[in-house]
């Protein structure tokens, strides 16, 4: 399945709008109803990265990943890390799914979010994408149902960002889901030493 992006393109005069963070660690923290977000478009790794960085910095509750291979230089970077730890150990309801289509690949390669997926184990998990559903060729990294991340085609770099957009974020929420519930767990990442 594949959704039309074309509602996506850059508003003119677009920007990122600050909102509080509430203080408890519940999932019904109080915060000001968001209306705007900031969207872009990535053509390069590094877009992508930067991208990555940005969109998950907006989750307060989980993200959700599709991906190949974990995508060397985007999923194992520093600052990208360092904010997903953030996230699960200040938050004890938060979670970080991952769902990879070619998890050879990811154990060839090595990852260090797999690393850290070892040693938060209760917080981040690792499923294998079910054969049925390989021949999607998407990429995503979803924060919440809010903010994401997209790239049509995972073998290139091009795609857009947004840190809010509600309707098309739940679209390919409810697209994970079920990719999710078809898939199993990886016991080739559990068990790989990073």
């Amino acid at each position: 399945m594949v959704l039309n992006v074309t509602g996506l393109a850059p508003r003119p005069g677009s920007g990122f709008v600050q909102f509080g963070v509430a203080s408890s660690n519940s999932p019904d923290d109080v915060r000001p109803e968001r209306t705007q977000g900031r969207r872009w478009i990535l053509a390069t790794l590094e877009d992508t990265l930067a991208a990555a960085i940005e969109i998950a910095a907006v989750a307060r509750r989980g993200l959700s990943i599709l991906t190949p291979d974990l995508e060397p230089g985007v999923y194992d970077n520093e600052r990208f890390l360092e904010i997903v730890k953030h996230l699960i150990l200040a938050k004890r309801f938060a979670r970080v799914r991952v769902l990879i289509s070619d998890p050879q690949r990811t154990i060839r390669l090595g990852n260090r979010l797999v690393g850290l997926g070892r040693r938060l184990n209760t917080y981040i998990e690792f499923r294998n994408v079910n054969p049925d559903f390989r021949d999607h060729r998407e990429a995503f990294l979803l924060a919440d149902d809010v903010a994401l991340l997209y790239r049509i085609n995972y073998a290139r770099w091009e795609g857009i960002a947004d840190t809010y957009e509600p309707a098309v974020a739940r679209r390919y929420l409810n697209l994970f889901e079920e990719i999710w519930a078809a898939s199993e767990n990886s016991r080739e990442l559990r068990q790989l030493r990073v």
